[in-house]
């Protein structure tokens, strides 16, 4: 029996080992340049893309960590009211809700980690972009601006 008992608890271990290291390193979605347009000038980005049901359904849940410059833009075939929710997210997060043009059409800052409230887009959107908490303040990133991206089809052209 105690046998037994040694190996059910080093399987809990290990099983418990293996969430964790699920939860910190999970395959990447491909990446793609985004930059936004401030006062300061542009601010640049490497995001995440969620473009289907399935990888925008599971977002940054569970995730511990994001770089700086890093991000999640979630692509929408249309232009829709948008809702998100933070339920199995970890991270505090800026929702930045981006018109088919690219343009900011509002900011909810600071999303609550696991919190079930809906955050609602104030308009159709066509992307929604997720940057740690803080990140859209601390650059100067307001509603108005531009965010520019292959999906939006306005990329700065090499000069």
């Amino acid at each position: 029996m105690k046998g037994f008992v040694s190996v059910l608890a080093g399987a809990c271990i290990a099983a418990a080992a293996a969430t964790s290291a699920f939860a910190q390193a999970q395959p990447t979605l491909p990446q793609v340049p985004l930059s936004i347009d401030t006062k300061k000038g542009p601010v640049k980005f490497l995001v995440e893309v969620a473009s289907d049901d399935a990888s925008r359904e599971r977002g940054l849940m569970f995730r511990t960590h994001m770089a700086k410059d890093a991000g999640m833009l979630f692509e929408f075939p249309g232009d829709q009211p948008e809702s998100f929710w933070m339920k199995n997210t970890i991270l505090p997060l800026d929702l930045l809700f981006i018109k088919r043009d690219g343009t900011i059409s509002s900011i909810s800052a600071n999303a609550k980690p696991y919190s079930l409230d809906t955050i609602n887009s104030v308009e159709p959107v066509r992307a929604v972009l997720e940057l740690n908490a803080g990140r859209a303040a601390a650059l100067g990133i307001h509603p108005g601006q531009k965010a520019h991206a292959a999906f939006f089809g306005n990329l700065p052209t090499s000069k």
